[in-house]
């Protein structure tokens, strides 16, 4: 049985991954505020700031197969009314999180057979649109760690981030909350529908798992066809 650790395992994809993942092997996943009510015996919750100096991972075994670092903010806004501070407060969570929770766990990734770190990243990061700078500049940031970290880590662990378009989750809420917005968002993918959490997970489970072994230091876009297809 394997054994992972996926950070935000509350709600959005992070709830969904943590799902899948405890049908088959044991899930730790964490929680920021809210305690989650779907564990089961092989999905354990524990409370987690990411934001703390330190943040206590000692209820963790000794040897891990698998992160997922999932906490992330969607703040659109005109570059003029963002405050640098407002940079630094999304880069404190995005990119400086998942650092100290990968320095944490990689003794315990070493342990295992054939160690893998999945990171998200956004399809606005090479797409380019209006209003995502906050969003755009901490996930460029993910995304050159990937690159950089799958090189260090090779060959023993792999390291690889999704890029997601649009997704159906509360973290999105704002920007799918009518009916109206839902079918706008939509018709703006070739595949004409938004992305649904379980979409996302999938693919986070696969790079998690075996079956991508010969994966690593990959952007990986889940997006409904927008960053590459015209139609």
């Amino acid at each position: 049985m394997k054994k992972y650790l996926v950070i935000g395992a509350s709600s959005g994809i992070g709830e969904q991954l943590a799902q899948l993942l405890s049908v088959e092997d044991q899930v730790y996943g964490t929680y920021h505020s809210q305690s989650p009510k779907n564990g089961n015996e092989r999905l354990k919750y524990h409370q987690l700031n990411v934001l703390d100096h330190e943040p206590n991972l000692e209820f963790l075994p000794e040897s891990l197969d698998g992160l997922a670092y999932c906490p992330g903010t969607i703040n659109l806004k005109p570059f003029s009314r963002i405050k640098p501070e407002d940079f630094v407060q999304d880069f404190e969570l995005q990119v400086v999180g998942a650092v100290k929770i990968i320095q944490q766990v990689i003794p315990r990734l070493k342990r295992s057979s054939q160690g893998s770190i999945v990171l998200f990243s956004t399809v606005a990061v090479g797409n380019g649109y209006a209003y995502h700078t906050l969003v755009s500049t901490s996930k460029g940031g993910i995304e050159g760690l990937t690159r950089a970290l799958a090189a260090e880590f090779a060959p023993g662990i792999r390291v690889n981030c999704i890029a997601p378009s649009l997704t159906d989750t509360p973290l999105a809420s704002r920007l799918l909350n009518t009916e109206d917005k839902k079918k706008a968002n939509a018709d703006r993918h070739p595949l004409k529908r938004i992305g649904k959490p379980a979409d996302i997970a999938q693919m986070a489970a696969f790079l998690l798992s075996d079956k991508s072994s010969w994966i690593s230091g990959h952007i990986l876009p889940v997006d409904g066809g927008i960053s590459t297809l015209k139609v």
